[in-house]
């Protein structure tokens, strides 16, 4: 039995213990995206923080021993090999003479203009100044989700932008290797000759055997899934011993093995499902804690030098990106939201500059200063690339007069989901969708009852679908067809989600909800989680009083609701209540919208005589306190977080709504998206929100401050 002097030796910092250290470490993992996604910092970041605090430089109770640096080192080929399998190729082909061209100039300007700054200003010696400049080029596509969710995907200076990448990344690392070799004074002839040789062979053995052996192995094992994963870690390991071999950086072999499996590995299946997840949920987390356990912090507050080499660093980058950018606009006569577009892609440094810079501080070519301003770099340039992306692809979408993903495609029917979150508010939310629901429509009502997985499971099942019976007098009286759907579920919000992909929903019917605890305001509610991953039309509704008694619709829009796809469902749907209960339409919002939604509803044969209130900035809520008659009903058609139309207070109305209009019937409508990108809590493409520069920096210099006060505290 452990006396209590020996437990308390395996607390003595730094932790020895390898369970601990290991229990430590997930805790990392697992809280720091959540709180830090809170405080809008991209989880790369908050990772790197972490290992700051924690690590030797910060509150020592973390060392950087043999185990982390084992993880660490897996996590780094881990990021090169999804880096590579994530690249889109036939992007590449199908643009690659842009491509080529964009990606020539993105790889050559930055290095060009990086290299006489670090060599001359700096004082950096030859081979650090051709390292930190090859650093300027690379590129991660951190924004990419953000084009993606908005439908621009498709737009060439987003395809040139993806081909660029692949051509930038790969001749950095080619860079590297050369500048490897030639810090390690292996500059004869024969060395390079030989060099050349096991390069080639490298390339052949990479490209020429292990593909055809994958799609070998993959034939003959079809129904052995995870033997496909063990295969392909092993390539991954083997490719990155192979390069070591060869006189390479195993980073280039990882990021070889990656573009070998490329074409073998859906993007969308259930192996790259699997290699993404235990990436990203351990191996590289460790690799980025590992990386901010290396960072000196106190540096930046020894004197004015250290900072002064970050914000050049900074400026440097942002300017490269920013001239190639340019270059290829006026090349190819891009307009301005499309280089723009093309700038904010390709001026994130994320993965690619981790692996590399590593490298060279491992090598001992750069100094703590360059290593912690890449840092720097990073947090910045991810902040910046998803706030021009965002702007820009908006206005993109603006520019385009003819974009037609505004024209809603109708299923057969509607297909509504109604899970059930309060029992006594049901009866006036199925009457609601029942209102709603199209007479002819193909599908029924459904109501989801989810029930935990406990003993109780089985009686709970009973028990629900007995209740859900008392509520179906409403629904056979309208000859409304009902779908009972009872399941077990720990997670609610992944009961909702799983079951609306399942029966095919494009309607979800939310009741009101209210955060309960700290730790739900941490996790992040169910109504954000349904919103962020499900592309559905989602209402949320608090209706108090029967809803066929409403006196008048009163319906508030942001500018540019009428360029969200699901902009017309709700249109029809509100024609529709309007009709069923006989009440007036009062419309709140910009003079544009309101020409589109008279227009549409003219065109679709429903009465289009409406009031109108214009309201181009409604962000102070003082036109909403002139409604005062609790008969009216509250709609409003908000925007997910990131869309066309999405504006940062519409996030603040549901807690306006509680405050104001409590005894209201409200509803709040989020339209379907065109193209969603699914919320996803890969620490390599973050997608923080336009907010993210303003309220990320704040918290940012609080934190500062506060490590400050620790350190000096400390010492």
């Amino acid at each position: 039995m452990n006396t209590f002097e020996e437990i308390l030796n395996k607390f003595s910092l730094p932790l020895s213990d390898p369970v601990l250290i290991f229990s430590l470490l997930l805790l990392i993992i697992l809280f720091s995206p959540l709180i830090l996604n809170k405080l809008n910092i991209p989880s790369i970041v908050g990772l790197i923080i972490s290992g700051i605090v924690l690590g030797p430089h910060g509150l020592n109770i973390l060392a950087l021993n043999d185990v982390i640096k084992l993880f660490s080192t897996i996590g780094l080929l881990y990021i090169m090999f999804i880096a590579g399998l994530e690249l889109n190729l036939k992007e590449f082909v199908a643009n690659r003479n842009k491509s080529l061209v964009f990606g020539f100039f993105t790889f050559t300007i930055p290095i060009a203009i990086g290299f006489p700054i670090v060599y001359w200003g700096l004082g950096y010696n030859l081979i650090a100044s051709f390292l930190i400049a090859s650093m300027f080029a690379t590129q991660t596509l951190v924004a990419y989700p953000i084009v993606s969710r908005l439908g621009v995907s498709k737009n060439e200076a987003v395809a040139i932008t993806v081909g660029g990448t692949i051509f930038t990344d790969t001749a950095v690392l080619i860079n590297l290797a050369i500048i490897k070799n030639i810090h390690h004074q292996n500059v004869d002839t024969l060395h390079w000759i030989l060099l050349t040789i096991k390069v080639l062979l490298f390339l052949v053995i990479i490209f020429a055997f292990i593909m055809p052996i994958t799609r070998y192995f993959f034939k003959i094992l079809e129904s052995e899934k995870y033997s496909h994963y063990i295969f392909v870690l092993s390539i991954l390991f083997i490719s990155a011993f192979l390069a070591q071999i060869a006189g390479l950086e195993p980073i280039i072999g990882a990021f070889a093995a990656g573009l070998a499996l490329n074409s073998s590995i859906p993007k969308s299946g259930p192996l790259m499902n699997r290699i993404e997840f235990i990436g990203n949920t351990l191996f590289i987390p460790f690799f980025l804690i590992s990386v901010g356990m290396i960072i000196d912090i106190k540096m930046f507050f020894r004197g004015y030098e250290a900072l002064i080499v970050a914000f050049i660093i900074i400026i440097v980058a942002l300017l490269g990106k920013w001239v190639a950018a340019l270059f290829t606009q006026l090349i190819f006569r891009y307009t301005y939201a499309q280089r723009q577009l093309i700038y904010g892609l390709s001026s994130a440094h994320a993965a690619a500059i981790l692996a590399f810079i590593l490298v060279g501080y491992n090598e001992q070519i750069i100094d703590d200063k360059i290593f912690n301003s890449t840092i720097i770099l990073i947090l910045v340039s991810c902040l910046v690339s998803s706030f021009v992306t965002e702007k820009n692809a908006k206005r993109l979408i603006l520019d385009n007069k003819d974009r037609k993903t505004t024209e809603y495609v109708y299923f057969k029917g509607d297909n509504i989901l109604i899970p059930i979150i309060n029992w006594e508010k049901l009866p006036y939310v199925l009457r609601f969708a029942i209102l709603l629901r199209e007479k002819k429509s193909y599908y029924p009502i459904s109501l989801l009852t989810i029930v935990p997985n406990d003993e109780e499971a089985e009686t709970n099942i009973v028990k629900s679908r007995n209740k859900i019976e008392e509520f179906l007098d409403a629904a056979s009286a309208t000859e409304t067809p009902i779908n009972s759907i009872v399941i077990i579920e720990q997670n609610i919000s992944g009961g909702i989600i799983r079951t609306a992909r399942e029966i095919m929903a494009n309607t979800i019917i939310l009741g009101w909800t209210q955060l309960h605890s700290f730790f739900d305001k941490i996790i992040g509610q169910k109504t954000d989680t349904v919103l962020q991953v499900l592309d559905k039309n989602v209402m949320i509704v608090d209706i108090k009083k029967p809803i066929n008694i409403a006196k008048r619709l009163i319906i508030f829009a942001p500018k540019y609701a009428e360029r969200e796809y699901g902009f017309y469902f709700c249109c029809t749907k509100i024609a529709k209540l309007s009709s069923e209960i006989m009440t007036s339409i009062i419309f709140c919002g910009d003079l544009n919208t309101k020409k589109s939604l008279e227009q549409f509803l003219k065109n679709n044969n429903h009465p289009s005589n409406i009031g109108f209130i214009e309201t181009n900035n409604i962000n102070n809520f003082t036109s909403l306190l002139n409604f005062n008659d609790e008969q009216d009903v509250l709609i409003f058609i908000s925007a997910r977080n990131g869309t066309i139309s999405h504006v940062n207070y519409l996030d603040e109305i549901p807690q306006f709504l509680n405050k104001n209009f409590e005894t209201f019937s409200k509803i709040i409508i989020y339209p379907q998206q065109a193209v969603m990108a699914y919320k996803d809590f890969n620490i390599i493409y973050d997608n923080p929100n336009k907010s993210t520069l303003q309220k990320g920096i704040k918290v940012i210099n609080i934190f500062g401050k506060g490590l400050t006060y620790i350190l000096k505290k400390k010492h």
